[in-house]
């Protein structure tokens, strides 16, 4: 691999961390940003929702865009509306206005993530892109967790008595690096023959999203009134009127390419995709929660705990990354059953020592948890992505980062009857561990629908490319 080609690369990739940090570095400073603005429970939801929300609409249109109008050019656009929304989430002063830097952050991401998969997918071929995907994977097991371990050391710092902030505030620096290494390596790609973008599609497809996420999301803290029932059925409505209108339109610039679907691979994987962001938002938020209110660890204790689950997931990514494909979908299979096993040892451990349980106490499992995630990410993806053709990459991808998205929305969302419901926001410790457990074995349970979505990728690498 060219040395030019090895800097896009990190680029692209540095891109990606800095979505992926940011889904996760408000974890640990959760209980930091509820005392210094007085958010409550529904405020600390929409913390996490007000960012994946905007990019489970946007990953189809930014896809698109991508396509129509260059990859690059998107991908640097939407790096100056993230940076620029991580200035205002630091400056913020009550939840009101960082829930809405929150939302314009996921707008920049929603335009620079899709660029990401999809210029790999364009640029590397062989074994080059299969490590690419391979430290794609890494990224995301190194994010899942330097996210809340740098909330939580930030926080616990509180440099310059900014308490919270810094956890924001660190990305100015990242995105300017990624502009000025972006317009020099990042090779311009696009679809010459994509000249239009479908508005209607855009419209009709964001409005299913809202329509379905915002009552999941406020049902609980209202009681699950008669209208998030009624929106929940209009979100369904409106996505089937979307996927007509999209039938009529292929051949003609359409927002998603529905053929994409026909290829067993893309849509097991996709599905299989939902379910692992699906998994990462219940678990992930829940998990700082347990730690800092059912154990009393302090931030910076927490952060110790992610920092063993990283520890697991870089390895696990590793292996990926090694494997260059030769397992096909056996290694992100073996991966979730790791995982799987992990989770039921976890949540047994969690029920029986209750309140003793420690750091050291708690190693195995968790190290164990992050081994198996870390082996699924990027091969998962690239098994996924491997028979798009390249006129389709933005659609693809679009859809495929929608998937994992749209799936942490639904997590996040799913906390308010998963956790909330049993703690009802309470500090108490023993609410807090209790609800935890319930937690853990929803977390078995989507990991077992992901291993059995995966034999929907190929057995045999051979089958894996185009």
């Amino acid at each position: 691999m060219a040395l030019a080609a090895r800097i896009a690369l990190l680029v692209l990739l540095t891109a990606e961390l800095m979505n992926m940090l940011d889904q996760s570095v408000v974890l640990t400073a959760l209980p930091a940003i509820q005392e210094s603005t007085g958010a409550g429970p529904v405020a600390v939801q929409w913390l996490t929702t007000a960012y994946s929300l905007p990019v489970a609409v946007g990953l189809i249109s930014g896809g698109r865009l991508g396509d129509i109008y260059g990859r690059r050019r998107i991908l640097l656009i939407g790096t100056v509306v993230f940076t620029t929304a991580s200035l205002l989430c630091g400056l913020a002063t009550g939840p009101g206005v960082l829930i809405g830097a929150r939302l314009v952050q996921g707008v920049g991401v929603a335009l620079m993530i899709p660029q990401v998969l999809a210029t790999m997918h364009v640029t590397f071929e062989g074994q080059n892109r299969s490590k690419a995907f391979g430290l794609y994977g890494a990224v995301l097991a190194i994010a899942n967790v330097l996210g809340p371990v740098l909330g939580g050391v930030l926080t616990q710092a509180d440099l310059f008595g900014l308490s919270w902030r810094p956890v924001f505030l660190v990305n100015v620096p990242v995105g300017l690096a990624v502009l000025l290494l972006g317009r020099r390596f990042i090779p311009e790609s696009a679809v010459r023959e994509a000249d239009r973008l479908d508005l209607v599609g855009m419209l009709l497809s964001g409005l299913a999203i809202v329509l379905i996420l915002f009552p999941l999301t406020e049902g609980h803290a209202h009681g699950w009134p008669l209208w998030c029932f009624a929106l929940l059925a209009a979100g369904v409505l409106v996505l089937g009127v979307f996927l007509r209108q999209q039938r009529r339109r292929q051949g003609k610039a359409p927002l998603v390419t529905l053929s994409l679907f026909r290829v067993r691979q893309f849509s097991g994987g996709m599905a299989a995709d939902l379910l692992h962001g699906l998994l990462c938002g219940l678990f992930f938020m829940t998990w700082t929660l347990y730690l800092q209110r059912g154990l009393g660890l302090s931030p910076l204790e927490a952060a110790v705990a992610f920092v063993l689950l990283s520890v697991g997931e870089l390895g696990g990514a590793t292996v990926a990354a090694k494997s260059a494909g030769r397992f096909a979908r056996r290694l992100p299979q073996a991966g979730v059953l790791v995982a799987t096993a992990a989770m039921v040892a976890y949540g047994l451990q969690v029920g029986m020592h209750r309140a003793d349980l420690s750091l050291p106490a708690m190693t195995a499992p968790v190290v164990l948890i992050g081994f198996g995630l870390g082996m699924v990410a990027g091969p998962l993806a690239d098994l996924s992505l491997a028979r798009v053709s390249h006129e389709d990459a933005g659609s693809a991808s679009g859809l495929f980062n929608t998937a994992i998205h749209l799936g942490i929305a639904l997590g996040t969302a799913l906390t308010a009857v998963v956790f909330f419901a049993v703690t009802g926001g309470s500090a108490d410790a023993g609410l807090n561990r209790e609800a935890f457990v319930g937690v853990l074995w929803w977390a078995g349970g989507i990991l077992g629908l992901m291993w059995g979505l995966m034999f929907c990728l190929p057995k045999r690498a051979d089958r894996a490319g185009a």
